[in-house]
């Protein structure tokens, strides 16, 4: 990732990263569903008929997003361990419904849960988005001065460990 991203860039990342894991499925397909498959298109129908301005389950994400979602979610980890609570808050307030756009977590919803004011809460999160910005100008800067690959969490893959001999990754 050769871009720098601002605050506003990366809390939008997140949201997106949040709206991605919650359009995943809870477990993977059960025999019922492959079984059914015809039945399924059924009652989808019947329920679109029945309720035209509703939705449906959003679509499964692809496999980039998912690939951009772990990219993001790693960021979590330029924000100091000792600091905890702020990863929490990013988190939390990441997580967005895919279906109707709206934050999981309110900003109250969260100051009740931490047991502190939702004004607080909302510096918090600032605290920890300017940890992520900074650190992942860091990194950018790094990559810059150096040529070397980006650090983990910031889009580039370590080599795979099962990579066959003839790969000059191959551990």
């Amino acid at each position: 990732m050769n871009e720098v991203l601002d605050a506003v860039g990366v809390i939008g990342r997140f949201e997106v990263a949040g709206r991605t894991l919650m359009a995943l499925p809870e477990r993977g397909p059960s025999t019922k569903l492959r079984s059914s498959a015809l039945e399924v298109l059924r009652s989808a129908l019947d329920v679109e008929q029945a309720m035209p301005g509703a939705k449906l389950r959003p679509a499964l994400p692809s496999g980039a997003e998912i690939d951009a979602m772990d990219v993001v979610w790693g960021w979590l980890g330029l924000i100091p361990p000792d600091r905890y609570v702020l990863r929490r808050i990013v988190g939390a307030r990441a997580l967005v419904n895919p279906a109707n756009d709206r934050h999981l977590f309110s900003w109250r919803r969260l100051g009740g849960l931490l047991g502190a004011d939702h004004k607080a809460v909302q510096r918090w999160h600032a605290e920890g988005i300017a940890r992520i910005v900074a650190g992942l100008a860091l990194g950018a800067k790094a990559v810059r001065q150096t040529g070397l690959p980006a650090p983990v969490g910031q889009g580039r893959r370590r080599p795979c460990k099962t990579a066959t001999p003839a790969d000059p990754f191959a551990t």
